[in-house]
């Protein structure tokens, strides 16, 4: 993965400059919840990643759309149609959980860590500006709450 230190100065300056995007988010929790032994855990990634047989992400920073991926997914049904330059791809290719930690989840469920996986989990392309993912993650929200998930570990990429 590239760091902001390796980047030229154009490229630091634009990608810090989408943080500014991000203004009304005060970081606290919205709500509270179970502890953590008894939630119900997604993830929501950004990696760009799929199902072998699902449609690619295509069209770079215009992506804004998700992909479902369900909860017994293997690392060999998984691809990744990423297109930043800057992504190096080299840590998904070798484990999966570098970008989608699913085998890292079953274990904690299976350890009592965390109450469950859930049955679905999400992966946006990470080069969308990020309020143009909003109407977007307002629909998975719903496909959240109907999986009875009340957790989710985000994996930004």
């Amino acid at each position: 993965m590239v760091r902001l230190a390796d980047l030229t100065a154009g490229e630091r300056d634009f990608l810090l400059g989408k943080l500014k995007d991000l203004s009304g988010f005060d970081g606290r929790p919205w709500v509270t919840g179970p502890a953590i032994d008894k939630r119900r855990v997604a993830i929501v990634t950004t990696a760009g990643i799929h199902r072998l047989g699902d449609r690619p992400f295509a069209d770079g920073a215009a992506a804004s759309d998700y992909r479902v991926i369900p909860g017994s997914a293997s690392a060999g049904d998984l691809v990744m149609s990423h297109l930043s330059s800057n992504f190096d791809r080299t840590g998904f290719q070798q484990d999966v959980n570098v970008v989608f930690p699913i085998d890292r989840l079953r274990e904690l469920a299976a350890e009592g860590v965390i109450g469950a996986a859930a049955d679905y989990h999400y992966a946006f392309m990470g080069a969308a500006p990020p309020r143009s993912l909003e109407p977007k993650a307002r629909e998975l929200a719903v496909l959240l709450k109907k999986d009875r998930v009340d957790a989710a570990l985000l994996t930004p990429v």
